[in-house]
C-alpha cells in the first residue's frame, strides 16, 4: 500500500498545483466572457490553440525525454545540463526565424503586432521552465512546484483584473485622468496575454537556479540519445495538441461566416466546463508519469500498473457522472451570457472525451517505458487524422457538436489502440470486467440524463447514488482497509 500512498499523496499535491490555477481560470472565465467582445473572445479562443501548438514544438518532447534518462543515467547534472541546453537552443533559433517572417505572422493571425511579439515572449519563456519545473518532480518537490505554478497564475489574473476591469473602471470615472491617453480600451486581448508575459517572466525569475548552476558542458552522445527519444515524443505532442485543440482551428475555419465568432465563442466558453475533469487527469498524470518510470523495474511493475488504471477509471467514471449531473447549474454562474448556452450540447461529448484521454495516458505506459516513442507518435497521429477527417465531414452537418464527437472519437480511437499494441508487447493484467462495468455504467447513465432528464436533480443523484453503490459494492474490501486505517490515526 505504501506505493499507491506515495503515489496518492504526490498526486494530491500536483492536483493543488493544477487545481488551484485553473480553478482561478475557471473563476476568471466568467469575467473574460463579459469583459471580451465575442470576437475578442473567438480570437483569444483560437489564439490560445495555436500557442499550444508551438509550445509542443518547442519544447521538442524533452521534458518525457528528460524523465526518461534522469531516471536511466548516472550522471543526472549532465542530463539536466544537455536538456536546459538544448531548449535554449531552440529558443534562439525560434526568435531568429520567427521574427525573420514577423510581417507575415502579423498578417496571419489579423492582430495588433505588439500583441504577436507578447506571444512569441511568452512562448519562449514558457518553454525556458519545461525542465526546470521536470526537475522539480523528479527530485519529488511538489510543495515548490506547487508554489510557483500557484504564483504565475495569481500573478497572471491579479493583473488581468488591474488591465481589463479596474483601470477601465477608474478611467470612465475619471475621464480626464492622464492615464486615459496610454489606455486603450480596444486592445482588450493584447493585455490579456500582457498579463500573460509578465507572469511567464516571474516564473522564470522564481526558477532562475537552475540556469545560474548550469555549466557550459554538452554531451554530443547523450544528446543524440535523447534527441532519438524525445522525436517522436513531439511528433506524437503536435498531433495531440491537432486533437486537443484544432477543434477551434476547424470551427473558425467551417462553420458559417455570419457564426464563426459567436460559435466559436460559445463553443469555447461552454468546454470549459469539462474543467474538472481536465483537473482530475491533469493532475493525475502529473503524479503518474515520474512514477511509470521509477517503478519500471520492479518486478510487480505491471500488477501495479493495473491497479493504478483501475482506480483512475473508478475515479474517473464518478467525476463524470458528477459533471455531467451538475453541468445546467455550473453554467449559470460560470457562462454569465445566456447567448452562449446552446452550446451545452457538446458537455457529454468533451467530458467523456477527456476521460479517455486519461485512460490513453495510462495505457501508455508500455511504449515509454521500453523506449518506443514512435509507437506513441504514430498512435497520435493516428488520432490526429481520425481529428482532421470527421471534423470536415461532421461540423458542416451538425456544427459544433460533430466537432465535439470527433474530439472523442479521436481519443477512443487512441485508446484502443494503445490497449491492443500494449497487450502484445508489455503484457498488463488489467482487471477488464470492472474497467467495462465502472466505465460503461457511467456513460449510459450520462447520456441517458444528459438527453432525457436534464435538469431532473431527482433523477440525476438518482444515478449517481447507484452508481456509488456499485463502486462500493464491488470495492468494499480496500474501502473499508481505507476507513479504519484513517479512522487509526
Amino acid at each position: 500500500m505504501s506505493v499507491y500512498k506515495k503515489l496518492f499523496g504526490q498526486t494530491l499535491i500536483y492536483g493543488i498545483a493544477t487545481v488551484v490555477p485553473k480553478m482561478i481560470g475557471f473563476i476568471m472565465a466568467p469575467y473574460h466572457i463579459n469583459w471580451l467582445p465575442k470576437d475578442a473572445y473567438a480570437d483569444y479562443t483560437l489564439i490560445f490553440s495555436w500557442m499550444m501548438f508551438f509550445n509542443v514544438v518547442l519544447s521538442f518532447g524533452m521534458e518525457t525525454a528528460f524523465f526518461r534518462f534522469y531516471n536511466k543515467k548516472e550522471n543526472k547534472n549532465e542530463v539536466i545540463n544537455n536538456t536546459i541546453l538544448f531548449l535554449m537552443a531552440v529558443c534562439a533559433i525560434f526568435l531568429g526565424v520567427i521574427y525573420l517572417f514577423k510581417e507575415s505572422v502579423d498578417l496571419y493571425f489579423e492582430i495588433p503586432p505588439i500583441v504577436v511579439s507578447y506571444l512569441i515572449w511568452i512562448l519562449v519563456l514558457d518553454t525556458l521552465v519545461v525542465i526546470p519545473f521536470a526537475i522539480l518532480r523528479a527530485q519529488q518537490r511538489p510543495i515548490k512546484y506547487s508554489f510557483i505554478k500557484i504564483t504565475n497564475v495569481v500573478v497572471n489574473a491579479g493583473l488581468t483584473v488591474i488591465l481589463l476591469y479596474l483601470i477601465p473602471k477608474f478611467l470612465l470615472q475619471n475621464s480626464t485622468d492622464k492615464i486615459a491617453a496610454y489606455y486603450n480600451f480596444d486592445f482588450q486581448v493584447g493585455y490579456l496575454f500582457l498579463a500573460n508575459l509578465i507572469a511567464s517572466g516571474i516564473t522564470l525569475l522564481l526558477l532562475s537556479k537552475y540556469y545560474l548552476q548550469l555549466k557550459l558542458k554538452f554531451n554530443k552522445i547523450l544528446w543524440k540519445e535523447m534527441l532519438i527519444y524525445s522525436f517522436p515524443v513531439m511528433i506524437g505532442g503536435l498531433a495531440f495538441v491537432v486533437n486537443e485543440t484544432f477543434d477551434k482551428v476547424f470551427l473558425k475555419e467551417l462553420l458559417p461566416e455570419n457564426f464563426q465568432d459567436l460559435g466559436l465563442a460559445s463553443y469555447g466558453a461552454i468546454y470549459k466546463i469539462g474543467v474538472f475533469m481536465i483537473l482530475f487527469r491533469t493532475a493525475y498524470s502529473m503524479g503518474i508519469e515520474p512514477f511509470f518510470f521509477s517503478y519500471a523495474k520492479n518486478d510487480d511493475a505491471p500488477l501495479k500498473y493495473a491497479t493504478v488504471t483501475k482506480y483512475f477509471v473508478i475515479f474517473g467514471s464518478l467525476a463524470m457522472l458528477t459533471i455531467v449531473i451538475f453541468s445546467d447549474l455550473i453554467k449559470t454562474f460560470y457562462i454569465p451570457q445566456e447567448d452562449y448556452w446552446f452550446a451545452m450540447e457538446i458537455v457529454p461529448y468533451v467530458i467523456l472525451a477527456n476521460l479517455m484521454l486519461g485512460i490513453y495516458t495510462n495505457l501508455s505506459v508500455w511504449y515509454k517505458i521500453q523506449d518506443k516513442t514512435k509507437i506513441g507518435a504514430y498512435i497520435s497521429i493516428i488520432g490526429a487524422i481520425v481529428t482532421v477527417v470527421f471534423n470536415y465531414l461532421l461540423i458542416p452537418i451538425i456544427g459544433l457538436v460533430g466537432s465535439a464527437i470527433t474530439t472523442l472519437l479521436a481519443y477512443a480511437t487512441m485508446m484502443l489502440i494503445s490497449y491492443i499494441m500494449g497487450q502484445k508487447s508489455y503484457p498488463i493484467p488489467y482487471n477488464k470486467k470492472s474497467i467495462f462495468l465502472y466505465l460503461g455504467t457511467s456513460t449510459l447513465f450520462t447520456f441517458i440524463y444528459f438527453y432525457n432528464f436534464r435538469e431532473n436533480y431527482f433523477i440525476g443523484i438518482t444515478f449517481l447514488l447507484i452508481f456509488v453503490a456499485i463502486i462500493y459494492f464491488n470495492e468494499k474490501v480496500i474501502i473499508t482497509r481505507i476507513i479504519k486505517s484513517v479512522l487509526k490515526k
